[in-house]
């Protein structure tokens, strides 16, 4: 089975949904000797496999597939309500385009079959690696993933939930330090973010849990993937910097505002989807933070029509502009060039034994 030691650079693509993940990117990263990501959050089981189908025609390097684990928290209809019309009158009183829906009932039992169907394709297919993000997979999951040749790693942000995690019979912890960009992967998300700098998160699990870990969050270049490394993990996870690689999906106008951020600082905020997530600050965040409830995905779904219509009408004041705190470091670039930035931590190529007599 794949082993994180295996790789010729420590570096992690991260499974980025809704589009930046692409089979090309996860390519170039396998092809450059790192692990390469798809995310299948948001895309049905066959759309997922179609992309794990792309990827293995463009590389034989090593993959990870990412899955979304179904929402624990119920939302509560009379906070999303409450959202809901802070949104629409903020957006009246702005004149702003896009649709804000009815708030969408629970779909609990869809989002579990979806899960189901997912896992299934996973258990068939066998990527080398198959990640949790949102929560923690049920121990028998876990093992059909493992049996069928599939490592299985959970995205975790305290100690407490790695152990959760291991105790589920994980492979590898991929440590979620506050300084990553999107989503925050807390098992909880009613719960207050976690404040734990990268490093510091690595260091503790590594103490508590013999598990191989990716620090993922902060990494803007050689020295801070060093210091995680020093810390305690086996690989690093970028996600920001491969946002505006060339051979990612990202949409133009989210590339544009990290290619071009001005005075931009990046925010965790609710306002979007009603989970925490690290993005630029803009129009929305500024205007709709206090409002912002815990509601995900029921948020993300009444936010979808603005949103939509900020990236037709290239507008990045009302988009989710996803981004770490290291965004300053983003360039126009390809995989390739992002990784050599990171030449430094490259492991020798298996040497070729040499035939007897030769």
């Amino acid at each position: 089975m794949f082993d994180l030691s295996s790789l010729r650079l420590p570096v992690v693509q991260a499974p980025m949904a809704g589009g930046p993940s692409t089979p090309e990117l996860a390519g170039a990263v396998a092809d450059g000797g790192g692990l390469g990501s798809l995310a299948t959050g948001y895309l049905s089981a066959s759309a997922a496999e179609a992309q794990l189908a792309a990827f293995r025609s463009l590389s034989t390097g090593p993959v990870a597939v990412n899955v979304f684990v179904p929402e624990q928290h119920r939302t509560s209809t009379s906070d999303a309500e409450t959202y809901r019309s802070a949104l629409l009158s903020w957006r009246e009183s702005e004149g702003i385009a896009g649709d804000v829906p009815a708030v969408p009932p629970s779909a609990d039992a869809e989002a579990w079959a979806d899960y189901t169907a997912m896992l299934a394709m996973l258990e068939r297919t066998a990527p080398q690696v198959v990640t949790f993000t949102f929560g923690l997979p049920a121990r028998e999951d876990v093992a059909r993933l493992q049996a069928a040749g599939s490592r299985a790693g959970v995205t975790v942000t305290t100690v407490e939930e790695a152990l959760q995690a291991v105790a589920h019979g994980a492979d590898v912890l991929i440590a979620q330090g506050i300084e990553a960009g999107g989503h925050r992967s807390q098992f909880d998300q009613s719960a207050s973010p976690a404040g734990i700098p990268t490093d510091e998160l690595v260091r503790a699990i590594a103490a508590r849990c013999d598990r191989p870990i990716v620090g993922a969050g902060g990494v803007d270049g050689l020295a801070s993937a060093q210091r995680l490394l020093d810390a305690g993990a086996s690989a690093v996870q970028l996600g920001t910097l491969f946002l505006t690689a060339r051979e990612a999906g990202t949409k133009p106008t989210h590339r544009a505002a990290l290619l071009n951020p001005g005075e931009r600082s990046t925010v965790l905020t609710r306002a979007f989807t009603g989970r925490p997530a690290r993005a630029l600050s803009n129009r929305f965040t500024a205007a709709m933070e206090e409002a912002s409830v815990v509601g995900y995905p029921q948020v993300h779904v009444l936010t979808g029509g603005i949103r939509a219509a900020a990236a037709a009408a290239d507008d990045p004041e009302l988009l989710h502009l996803w981004a770490g705190t290291g965004f300053a470091a983003c360039a126009d670039e390809t995989a390739a060039s992002v990784l050599s930035r990171f030449d430094a931590l490259r492991r020798p190529e298996p040497s070729t034994p040499v035939p007897s007599g030769a």
